[in-house]
């Protein structure tokens, strides 16, 4: 297993629930939200573009901090495990949606390589109402769809 995969996977694990009740999970997520998993998103990757282990790991939900206990061996994790995010040069913001019960977004990355890839960043929101990263996918071949 494929070490982006098996991170996805577990962060599904330790995922909580996205909406508070049927009826919100039905609504979809509002353009605020959307606005502040961007900014959750970007600021991450502004952070892995410097080397901020620690301005990056502020970003992972409580579930990766677990899996991942220190800033350094979560950077660690990154860096070997997504160098398209690690280390991108371009990112375009894409479709905004609810996958499998759980926010995502997916972002068009261009790798340090120069190759597109997809990430499909899934998001959970925090008892105080803000969003973290709660598992990232890279799709395969640029795919779009899930």
């Amino acid at each position: 297993m494929r070490l982006p995969t098996f991170f996805c996977l577990i962060a599904l694990v330790f995922s909580g629930t996205v909406f508070p009740d049927a009826a919100s999970a039905q609504q979809g997520p509002s353009e605020a939200d959307r606005q502040a998993v961007i900014g959750v998103i970007q600021s991450q990757l502004d952070a892995f573009a410097v080397d901020d282990a620690a301005g990056a790991y502020q970003f992972a939900s409580p579930g990766i901090q677990r899996i991942f206990p220190t800033p350094e061996i979560f950077m660690g994790m990154v860096r070997t495990g997504y160098p398209p995010i690690y280390r991108h040069q371009r990112a375009d913001f894409l479709e905004f949606d609810v996958v499998n019960g759980a926010l995502a977004q997916r972002v068009l990355l261009v790798g340090p390589d120069g190759v597109p890839v997809v990430a499909l960043y899934f998001m959970q929101r925090q008892p105080d109402g803000s969003w973290r990263i709660n598992g990232v996918s890279l799709l395969e071949g640029g795919d779009t769809s899930a």
